[in-house]
């Protein structure tokens, strides 16, 4: 069972002793490269110690821009050597799609791929690729992420210890859903 072997060890990680340092690279490294999204460690956080939902928020979100920061400098001074290993692991069309979006609506592209499942990196390096001025997209970083984050934190605290039963006994069936959700929208957006 692929996604309950994932959701335990998720939740088996959000109660550990050192899970906010976990949070904390967790959130940098996804902006930059990592492919996991930091909001599948902020859910079981929140849901296993929901009296530390805006602490939960609060780092994964400061760690985030930090992230997207080293993101947007690695796009500004170094996207020629990242652009192969775009193209090498499947990113080439998304990191296209994020230049594009981020071309048309520039501040409100990164506040959309903060807030969204969107991955994030793709948008940093491009904002970096195509020197969007530092602050303003470090503002419209911490407004998408902060939006993400605490909504998930504060929506899981608040409902996750009662969902939590529904969906340990549904994550099978939950997890292939999205992928089939996904998947969908993958072929129907070409």
């Amino acid at each position: 069972m692929l996604f309950a072997g994932i959701y335990n060890s998720m939740m088996r990680w959000s109660a550990h002793p050192h899970a906010e340092r976990y949070l904390a690279a967790v959130s940098m490294f996804e902006s930059v490269f990592f492919p996991v999204p930091t909001a599948l460690m902020v859910a079981p956080m929140a849901i296993a110690t929901p009296q530390r939902a805006v602490r939960i928020a609060v780092i994964a979100t400061i760690m985030s821009v930090i992230g997207a920061v080293i993101g947007y400098y690695l796009g500004y001074f170094a996207i020629s050597a990242i652009e192969p290993i775009l193209q090498d692991v499947g990113y080439w069309d998304k990191y296209l799609t994020a230049q594009r979006w981020f071309g048309q609506w520039g501040f409100w592209a990164i506040v959309v791929a903060g807030f969204s499942p969107i991955p994030f990196k793709l948008f940093t390096l491009s904002a970096g690729a195509l020197s969007m001025a530092l602050l303003p997209f470090v503002l419209a970083s911490i407004v998408g992420r902060a939006g993400q984050f605490f909504l998930v934190s504060l929506l899981m605290a608040w409902a996750g210890p009662k969902l939590e039963p529904v969906v340990k006994k549904y994550i099978e069936w939950l997890g292939w859903l999205s992928v089939l959700i996904i998947a969908l929208v993958i072929y129907f957006h070409k």
